[in-house]
Parts: C-alpha cells; sequence; structure tokens
C-alpha cells in the first residue's frame, strides 16, 4: 500500500513537471499542437500500475497545471482532450492487441479531438475544424514519440522493480 501511495506521488509530480516544462517551451507551430509530455507519465502509469491509478494521474495533472500554468479556460480544453484521449487508449489498453506506441498514438489523436470538441463548444462554431488534419498528424506524431519514451520507461521501470 505504501509502495502504491509513493508511485501516486511521484506520477503526479512528475506529471505536473511536464507540464510545466511544456508550458515554458516554445512551439513555433500552430494553436493546440503540443508535445503531450506529461502522457509519458500517464501512459508509464497505465502499465506499471493500473488504468484506475492513471486516470486519477491524468485528471490531477490536468487541475493542477491548469491552476499553476495555464488558467481556467485552458483547464477545460485540457481536460476534455485528457478525458477522451485516456478513455481510448484505457480501451485498447485493455484489448491487450495495441502495443504502447499504438495506444499512445491513439490517444494522442483524440485528446486533439477532445479540443477541438471544446472549442466547437465554446466558440460557438465550428471554424476550427479546419485544424483537424493538422492537429490529427501532429497527434499521431506526437504519440507515437510520447509512446516509444513510455515504451523504454515501462521496460526501466519494471526492471527495476
Amino acid at each position: 500500500m505504501s509502495k502504491k501511495v509513493a508511485y501516486y506521488g511521484i506520477f503526479a509530480a512528475l506529471a505536473i513537471l511536464m507540464g510545466y516544462v511544456e508550458a515554458v517551451i516554445p512551439m513555433p507551430a500552430p494553436p493546440g499542437i503540443k508535445l503531450g509530455l506529461s502522457n509519458v507519465i500517464v501512459v508509464l502509469c497505465m502499465y506499471i500500475m493500473d488504468v484506475k491509478s492513471a486516470f486519477f494521474i491524468s485528471v490531477v495533472r490536468v487541475f493542477i497545471s491548469a491552476l499553476l500554468f495555464k488558467g481556467f479556460v485552458s483547464m477545460w480544453y485540457s481536460l476534455a482532450g485528457a478525458v477522451l484521449s485516456f478513455c481510448i487508449m484505457a480501451l485498447l489498453f485493455k484489448c491487450k492487441k495495441v502495443s504502447i506506441v499504438g495506444v499512445s498514438a491513439a490517444g494522442g489523436v483524440f485528446h486533439n479531438i477532445g479540443q477541438l470538441i471544446i472549442a466547437c463548444i465554446l466558440l460557438g462554431r465550428s471554424v476550427v475544424i479546419y485544424l483537424l488534419p493538422l492537429l490529427m498528424v501532429s497527434g499521431v506524431i506526437t504519440g507515437v514519440l510520447i509512446g516509444i519514451v513510455s515504451r523504454y520507461c515501462v521496460e526501466y521501470v519494471k526492471k527495476r522493480n
């Protein structure tokens, strides 16, 4: 039990730290495109602990990062992306037929879809849909990169335990 509590603290702190690192890295890309560094921690938590723990870490990360770095409106975008992304990743994780890289890539794509849905709701128009192709491509690319990093992290942590 104490090991699980320690993992919660470490994973939450790392996810928030990754959110901060991402917030200070200047991105020359269009709005909405991010690296998704904190998703390494969420995916790692999913594979090391369990789905429920990873969801908790994801939600805690969204709320604390929004309070510290982004603001209230940005929280809705992050929360929608994180929840939709997480649901897809959890389904793929449980089916056991998709690799960690595939799980992460799907998460990257659906994170962007969740953010576009919120943009359409908050902005009251569907003009933001023109970003869909660009965000899908960037979601796959960043999702694959995060998946590769996550795979190495999972292997490392499993060797150490």
